[in-house]
Protein backbone atom coordinates (compact mmCIF):
# COMPACT_ATOMS: atom_id res chain seq x y z
CA UNK A 1 0.00 0.00 0.00
CA UNK A 2 0.91 3.47 -0.63
CA UNK A 3 2.22 3.98 3.53
CA UNK A 4 4.12 0.94 3.72
CA UNK A 5 7.73 2.07 4.91
CA UNK A 6 6.37 5.39 4.65
CA UNK A 7 8.20 8.08 6.64
CA UNK A 8 5.14 10.68 6.28
CA UNK A 9 2.43 8.48 7.19
CA UNK A 10 2.23 6.61 10.20
CA UNK A 11 0.74 2.90 10.38
CA UNK A 12 -0.90 1.49 13.21
CA UNK A 13 -1.86 -1.91 13.49
CA UNK A 14 -3.90 -3.20 15.98
CA UNK A 15 -6.61 -5.60 17.20
CA UNK A 16 -10.25 -4.06 17.40
CA UNK A 17 -9.91 -3.47 20.93
CA UNK A 18 -11.85 -0.55 22.22
CA UNK A 19 -8.60 0.21 25.30
CA UNK A 20 -6.31 -0.81 22.51
CA UNK A 21 -7.57 1.74 19.82
CA UNK A 22 -8.00 4.28 22.91
CA UNK A 23 -4.47 3.96 23.75
CA UNK A 24 -2.96 4.44 20.44
CA UNK A 25 -5.43 7.63 19.72
CA UNK A 26 -3.60 9.42 22.45
CA UNK A 27 -0.22 7.82 21.72
CA UNK A 28 -0.86 10.42 18.30
CA UNK A 29 -2.62 13.24 20.05
CA UNK A 30 0.65 15.50 19.18
CA UNK A 31 0.99 13.24 15.67
CA UNK A 32 1.59 16.02 13.34
CA UNK A 33 1.80 13.85 10.39
CA UNK A 34 -1.21 11.32 9.14
CA UNK A 35 -1.75 8.25 11.26
CA UNK A 36 -3.22 5.10 9.44
CA UNK A 37 -5.44 2.81 11.57
CA UNK A 38 -5.67 -0.96 10.30
CA UNK A 39 -7.23 -3.17 12.81
CA UNK A 40 -7.63 -7.11 12.40
CA UNK A 41 -11.33 -6.70 11.09
CA UNK A 42 -10.23 -4.50 8.05
CA UNK A 43 -9.58 -5.58 4.70
CA UNK A 44 -6.48 -4.07 3.27
CA UNK A 45 -7.30 -3.36 -0.93
CA UNK A 46 -5.04 -1.27 -3.24
CA UNK A 47 -6.22 2.56 -2.99
CA UNK A 48 -8.90 3.04 -5.57
CA UNK A 49 -11.63 5.16 -3.70
CA UNK A 50 -10.85 7.45 -1.11
CA UNK A 51 -14.08 8.19 1.97
CA UNK A 52 -13.81 11.66 2.96
CA UNK A 53 -16.44 12.80 5.69
CA UNK A 54 -16.43 16.48 5.72
CA UNK A 55 -18.08 18.37 8.28
CA UNK A 56 -18.61 22.13 9.42
CA UNK A 57 -15.69 22.26 11.32
CA UNK A 58 -12.79 24.42 9.81
CA UNK A 59 -10.12 21.92 9.79
CA UNK A 60 -11.90 19.68 7.60
CA UNK A 61 -10.18 21.64 4.46
CA UNK A 62 -6.56 20.49 5.91
CA UNK A 63 -8.31 16.72 4.39
CA UNK A 64 -7.46 18.18 0.66
CA UNK A 65 -3.64 18.25 0.55
CA UNK A 66 -3.46 14.87 1.60
CA UNK A 67 -6.30 13.30 -0.16
CA UNK A 68 -4.74 15.29 -3.14
CA UNK A 69 -1.75 13.47 -2.38
CA UNK A 70 -3.11 10.11 -2.09
CA UNK A 71 -4.86 10.55 -5.15
CA UNK A 72 -2.07 11.76 -7.25
CA UNK A 73 -0.14 8.76 -6.34
CA UNK A 74 -2.08 5.78 -6.68
CA UNK A 75 -4.88 7.52 -8.92
CA UNK A 76 -8.09 6.95 -6.68
CA UNK A 77 -11.21 8.43 -6.85
CA UNK A 78 -12.12 11.15 -4.09
CA UNK A 79 -15.67 10.69 -2.74
CA UNK A 80 -16.44 14.09 -0.78
CA UNK A 81 -19.19 13.25 1.59
CA UNK A 82 -20.38 16.51 2.95
CA UNK A 83 -22.81 16.71 6.43
CA UNK A 84 -26.31 17.21 5.72
CA UNK A 85 -26.20 20.34 8.12
CA UNK A 86 -28.99 23.31 8.50
CA UNK A 87 -25.72 25.96 7.75
CA UNK A 88 -23.57 26.46 5.46
CA UNK A 89 -20.28 25.90 6.99
CA UNK A 90 -19.68 21.91 5.41
CA UNK A 91 -20.93 23.27 1.70
CA UNK A 92 -18.06 25.80 2.41
CA UNK A 93 -15.79 23.75 3.31
CA UNK A 94 -16.46 20.62 0.55
CA UNK A 95 -15.93 24.02 -2.11
CA UNK A 96 -12.53 25.03 -0.68
CA UNK A 97 -11.57 21.18 -1.32
CA UNK A 98 -13.00 21.24 -4.41
CA UNK A 99 -11.01 24.64 -5.25
CA UNK A 100 -7.78 22.84 -3.84
CA UNK A 101 -8.85 19.60 -6.43
CA UNK A 102 -9.25 21.85 -9.23
CA UNK A 103 -5.86 23.71 -8.75
CA UNK A 104 -3.91 20.66 -8.63
CA UNK A 105 -5.88 19.56 -11.79
CA UNK A 106 -4.83 22.79 -13.58
CA UNK A 107 -1.04 21.95 -12.82
CA UNK A 108 -1.45 18.53 -13.88
CA UNK A 109 -2.91 19.53 -17.44
CA UNK A 110 -0.02 22.06 -17.13
CA UNK A 111 3.22 19.68 -17.34
CA UNK A 112 4.31 18.26 -19.76
CA UNK A 113 3.73 14.51 -20.66
CA UNK A 114 6.55 12.21 -20.57
CA UNK A 115 6.87 8.71 -23.07
CA UNK A 116 5.06 6.80 -21.23
CA UNK A 117 3.59 8.33 -18.52
CA UNK A 118 0.29 10.20 -18.28
CA UNK A 119 -0.84 11.82 -15.14
CA UNK A 120 -4.75 12.41 -15.41
CA UNK A 121 -6.68 14.43 -13.66
CA UNK A 122 -7.63 13.98 -9.94
CA UNK A 123 -11.19 12.80 -9.82
CA UNK A 124 -14.05 13.31 -7.14
CA UNK A 125 -17.48 13.30 -6.63
CA UNK A 126 -19.85 15.15 -3.78
CA UNK A 127 -22.01 13.22 -1.86
CA UNK A 128 -24.90 14.44 0.83
CA UNK A 129 -24.51 12.48 3.62
CA UNK A 130 -28.03 11.42 5.71
CA UNK A 131 -26.40 12.65 8.89
CA UNK A 132 -25.36 15.88 10.49
CA UNK A 133 -21.80 16.82 11.08
CA UNK A 134 -22.07 15.17 14.87
CA UNK A 135 -23.00 11.83 13.14
CA UNK A 136 -21.15 11.79 10.30
CA UNK A 137 -17.98 9.93 10.77
CA UNK A 138 -19.66 6.90 12.30
CA UNK A 139 -21.88 7.25 9.55
CA UNK A 140 -18.75 6.82 7.00
CA UNK A 141 -17.75 4.01 8.86
CA UNK A 142 -20.69 2.47 8.22
CA UNK A 143 -21.33 3.17 5.00
CA UNK A 144 -18.39 1.03 3.32
CA UNK A 145 -21.05 -0.94 1.02
CA UNK A 146 -22.60 2.47 -0.70
CA UNK A 147 -18.79 4.14 -1.55
CA UNK A 148 -17.02 0.86 -1.87
CA UNK A 149 -14.21 2.92 -0.22
CA UNK A 150 -10.86 1.48 0.24
CA UNK A 151 -9.91 4.47 2.89
CA UNK A 152 -11.64 6.95 5.53
CA UNK A 153 -9.95 9.97 5.53
CA UNK A 154 -11.06 11.59 9.14
CA UNK A 155 -9.74 14.57 10.97
CA UNK A 156 -9.04 13.72 14.62
CA UNK A 157 -10.86 15.23 17.80
CA UNK A 158 -8.66 18.32 18.72
CA UNK A 159 -9.83 18.02 22.03
CA UNK A 160 -11.62 15.28 24.25
CA UNK A 161 -15.04 16.86 25.75
CA UNK A 162 -16.55 14.93 28.80
CA UNK A 163 -18.96 12.58 26.14
CA UNK A 164 -15.63 11.49 24.48
CA UNK A 165 -13.58 10.73 27.75
CA UNK A 166 -16.92 8.86 29.09
CA UNK A 167 -17.93 7.22 25.58
CA UNK A 168 -14.51 7.66 23.76
CA UNK A 169 -13.96 9.75 20.88
CA UNK A 170 -16.09 10.06 17.49
CA UNK A 171 -13.25 8.68 15.65
CA UNK A 172 -12.57 5.37 17.67
CA UNK A 173 -16.09 4.14 17.23
CA UNK A 174 -15.52 5.04 13.39
CA UNK A 175 -12.23 2.76 13.82
CA UNK A 176 -13.90 -0.04 15.53
CA UNK A 177 -16.88 0.00 12.58
CA UNK A 178 -14.62 0.73 9.67
CA UNK A 179 -14.22 -2.68 7.42
CA UNK A 180 -10.94 -0.42 5.91
CA UNK A 181 -8.47 1.19 6.95
CA UNK A 182 -8.74 4.69 8.36
CA UNK A 183 -6.66 7.37 8.09
CA UNK A 184 -6.85 9.96 11.02
CA UNK A 185 -4.85 13.61 10.37
CA UNK A 186 -4.43 15.97 13.39
CA UNK A 187 -5.94 19.35 13.61
CA UNK A 188 -3.31 22.29 12.82
CA UNK A 189 -1.84 23.04 15.91
CA UNK A 190 -3.01 27.17 14.84
CA UNK A 191 -6.15 26.28 15.26
CA UNK A 192 -8.23 27.65 18.38
CA UNK A 193 -10.78 25.76 20.28
CA UNK A 194 -13.91 27.19 21.05
CA UNK A 195 -14.37 25.15 24.01
CA UNK A 196 -11.00 26.06 26.22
Amino acid sequence: MIWDNNDDIRLIECDNNRRTIQRHLNECREERRPYVFVTSTMTVKPLRRLLVPVSMLEEETYKAEICTYLARKTGAHIILLQANDYGSHARQNVNRIITHIKAINDKLSALPSEEGTSVGPISYEVVIAKKDSFKLMREAAERQRDFRHDLLVLTASRDYGLDDILFGPQELHAIRHAMVPVMLINPREDLFTLCD
